[in-house]
């Protein structure tokens, strides 16, 4: 097992890995910028190494500081989180050809995800159901572009190649925007992700968000813990995620679990992983896989029983998986809710002190957080601050237990999200399930502002 691992990373995730670590005897080394110098993972942590100022780039961004840091402190592995580094192939690589195991999948795995172009191509030889597209990079010619537009049909979607996070990306759904729309987009991957190629999709109108969680180890063992449902989402970003996902059925959850573990197979994946698809009228499309940990991990590890970061840590050493597929039971239902310090009305951060904090309890009820009374969100990284994540043996008792918890948790000093997410939790279309993607902000935010 391994002895010492550097935390790249900060926030609830990196409290997350260090007590997961704790739990398995493994001392731990927490790298901070200048202003995170009282995040409580800094605080709980064996050994503390400052990286660099606030900025991302001259801290958690700066792959030499990291590498510096885990040579002088004898670390043997690092983790990286989620955001950040993690699905930089180039730090993989520097990560292992510096000696030290790289908790996540190989740097061949995250380049070949990393590009969607790639990735689509090599899902589709594995079997796994794609969204009809140009099956590759799209070229220069006016015509060429316009003729795969008519061949897919409209509406279309342009997509930035090496996009993510909800960036490049562009519906098209008439011929007369086609060329012009594929020409901004290319450019703005250029600017965005330093890579300037764009493809087609064909641009479902109704579709849910639905991801398959994956673990594979080293040793040909590769299983699936079944799927989250992210479709409540905000500017293509996840607000509210819950496993299982409302309306799937046993067999449509083991038939695409099985692809996605077959997938694993072929391509050699090692680590946690996760497969993400559209759905709609009972065919999944894959989107993209992401090669870390996810925001809306807890979720699955609560109907699951499974505790995915020991399975990484686990996986990083060259153990074999802790657990096979008939052993995994899902059981229950769990919603997780992020809590964002930012502005309910315009959404803008709101960084400050945080004067009182009382976090959520009673039964059913986990936080996963790295703020305290007397912390101060600085400016400089992602404005989410906790999630609040609620368990039931249904989806109708984990709603309820979620929107006690949203009315007791006390945030003072900053402004957050949480009567946004009370709104969604209180939704007659949300507590019914299986709205798209689109439903939060064309139905529940209009109708709330």
């Amino acid at each position: 097992m391994l002895k010492k691992v550097l935390i790249a990373n900060r926030g609830e995730i990196a409290l997350r890995i260090l007590r997961a670590c704790k739990e398995m005897d493994i001392s731990t080394v927490a790298v901070y910028s200048t202003v995170d110098r009282d995040l409580k993972h800094v605080l709980l942590a064996d050994e503390t190494i400052c990286i660099g100022p606030a900025p991302s780039p001259q801290s958690y961004l700066n792959m030499p500081a990291i590498i510096a840091a885990a040579e002088v402190t004898g670390a043997d592995a690092i983790h990286p989180g989620y955001g950040f580094l993690s699905e930089n192939a180039d730090f993989a690589e520097m990560v292992e050809t510096s000696g030290f195991a790289f908790i996540g999948p190989r740097a061949d795995n995250i380049r070949l995800m990393g590009d969607k172009v790639t990735a689509i191509e090599a899902m589709k030889k594995a079997g796994v159901p794609c969204v009809p597209g140009s099956d590759g990079p799209l070229d220069d010619n006016p015509e060429n572009i316009r003729a795969m537009a008519k061949k897919i049909g409209y509406p279309v979607i342009i997509k930035a190649a090496g996009g993510g996070g909800g960036r490049g990306m562009r519906v098209v759904h008439d011929e007369k925007e086609i060329v012009d729309s594929v020409n901004l987009t290319r450019q703005e991957a250029g600017s965005f992700f330093g890579n300037s190629m764009v493809y087609m999709e064909k641009y479902l109108q109704h579709p849910r968000h639905v991801e398959i969680q994956v673990l594979s180890d080293t040793h040909g063992n590769a299983i699936f813990l079944g799927e989250r449902d992210c479709s409540m989402q905000r500017r293509n970003q996840k607000v509210v995620e819950e496993a299982p996902a409302p309306g799937i059925t046993e067999k449509e959850r083991a038939k695409i679990g099985k692809v996605c573990v077959q997938a694993c197979d072929r391509i050699g994946y090692r680590g946690a992983g996760t497969f993400e698809f559209l759905y709609e009228n009972g065919e999944f499309y894959f989107i993209e896989m992401n090669t870390r940990i996810q925001v809306e991990h807890p979720v699955t590890e609560l109907i699951s029983g499974v505790d995915l970061l020991k399975e990484q840590l686990r996986i990083a050493a060259g153990e074999a998986l802790s657990i096979r597929q008939k052993d995994i039971t899902l059981t229950g239902h769990a919603i997780e809710c992020r809590i964002n310090a930012e502005d309910p009305k315009n959404f803008m951060p709101s960084p400050g002190l945080i004067t009182a904090y009382h976090p959520p309890g009673g039964p059913g009820i986990r936080v996963d957080s790295h703020i305290y009374s007397g912390y101060k969100v600085p400016p400089s990284y992602d404005s989410m601050i906790a999630k609040i994540i609620s368990y039931g043996e249904t989806r109708e008792v984990a709603i309820k237990r979620m929107l006690n918890a949203l009315d007791e948790t006390v945030i003072e000093g900053i402004k957050t999200n949480i009567a946004l997410q009370e709104i969604i939790l209180s939704d007659d279309g949300f507590v019914k399930g299986g709205e798209d993607i689109h439903y939060l902000e064309d139905h529940i935010m209009k109708e709330s502002s």
